[in-house]
């Protein structure tokens, strides 16, 4: 019986508001994986940097679910590049901390965590479990040209990660691919459990309702949801935008999200000025982030949810966007081809041409009865992904671990 376990996320806490700085899609993982296990009984402790001096050092989120701020480093927003030299620090921390009551399993998150995680493993000798959420070699493989490579270190330490685990967790059958194909990934050491998603806030509803709360009109409305940066496919997505501007002068794109890594704000303005150049900036409407339960309603709102990224693990956007009964229309690559049922419950493009999104967008705007029958099988689809079923999978895959170690 799984009792207790011990969550890492180094760089970037559960609590922060996705679309901003680093919080993206594995925040919301990990706050959702967090409280439905704290609602099967299972404890839950994540441990985090303290990135804010003002961060108490424990915050009881729900029965059962806490989120600790550990010092590693100065108590302020880092760089990620900058992280590795407090990996050990941090590790030092949380071993401090679980030392006089381990818990029966660490699961960490993302490579910096996992580094850590191995450290804590060792001193311990509690059983690691880790997630990636993204892995360096993939985002390497399809990065836009001007964005720079990862690093050698991170690489290495994803390698030495996925060596040293007693789980890897994968959270589609693609990333389990990408981890044999990529790092050699041990496959009786490889596990595969999907996301969900919160079908009580994620949930079909009128989109007309939808749109009189946003203040938006009746005209077609495209949106894309996700952190400004050049992995997310943004850009493309102007380009594609501009092409269709003829056939649906009346479209709106809603771009929902804020700057994300060293170049975000960079990259923000760049957006802004193509989109000025090829004369849609006045049809594009900028939200920055906003708390992940509103996002329901631009899902209702939108005719098309457009998730463009040049890599994604899973692609929690369009699984949500889905059980909202809203068509998506996504790079064919990665986690998406696991989220989205092609042909049917939205397209998947292969490549980054605009000139492929723009077809795909205008068939879409264009056949009313399409996009309600791919809006139909959505919600069925989106069912499949459910946090409760994440779970189930998760304490069965824990306690293997523990059996085998």
């Amino acid at each position: 019986m799984i009792e207790r376990v011990a969550y890492l996320s180094m760089h970037t806490s559960p609590l922060l508001q996705p679309g901003s700085g680093d919080a993206g899609g594995m925040n919301v993982y990990i706050d959702q994986l967090s409280r439905t296990m704290a609602g099967r009984g299972v404890g839950v402790d994540v441990f985090t940097r303290r990135a804010d001096q003002n961060d108490p050092e424990i915050v009881d989120v729900v029965p059962g679910y806490r989120v600790i701020h550990v010092d590693a480093g100065p108590p302020h927003l880092v760089p990620t590049s900058s992280l590795p030299r407090y990996v050990r620090t941090f590790a030092r921390a949380v071993e401090t901390q679980l030392r006089p009551n381990p818990p029966q399993i660490l699961h960490s998150h993302y490579w910096l965590s996992g580094w850590a995680g191995l450290l804590v493993k060792r001193s311990l000798r509690i059983p690691l479990a880790n997630s990636f959420h993204t892995l360096g070699r993939v985002k390497d493989g399809n990065r836009r040209p001007d964005d720079p490579p990862e690093s050698l270190l991170r690489i290495a330490a994803e390698h030495e990660v996925i060596e040293g685990s007693d789980c890897v967790m994968a959270s589609t059958p693609a990333e389990a691919a990408e981890l044999l194909e990529h790092y050699g990934a041990d496959p009786n050491r490889l596990c595969t459990s999907p996301p969900g998603v919160d079908h009580r806030v994620f949930k079909p509803g009128s989109q007309k309702s939808a749109r009189r709360r946003l203040g938006l009109g009746p005209g077609p409305v495209l949106l894309f949801v996700g952190r400004i940066q050049p992995l997310k496919g943004v850009d493309l997505l102007i380009e594609a935008f501009a092409r269709i501007g003829a056939i649906h002068p009346q479209a709106t794109l809603l771009i929902v999200g804020g700057p994300s890594g060293p170049n975000g704000r960079q990259e923000l303005l760049s957006l802004r000025r193509r989109a000025l150049q090829l004369g849609v900036l006045g049809r594009i409407k900028f939200y920055g982030p906003l708390p992940h339960g509103l996002l329901a309603d631009f899902y209702r709102a939108a005719d098309v949810v457009v998730v463009p990224s040049r890599a994604e693990s899973f692609g929690l956007v369009a699984a949500e966007a889905q059980a909202c009964g809203t068509p998506v229309v996504a790079a064919k690559v990665g986690g998406l081809v696991y989220v989205v049922d092609d042909g049917v419950t939205g397209i998947l493009v292969d490549g980054w041409n605009p000139a492929d999104y723009a077809e795909v967008l205008d068939r879409l705007l264009s056949d009313d009865g399409l996009r309600k029958k791919m809006g139909e099988a959505s919600v069925v689809w989106a069912k499949r992904f459910s946090w409760d079923a994440t779970v189930r999978r998760y304490l069965e895959l824990y306690k293997g671990v523990l059996v085998s170690g």
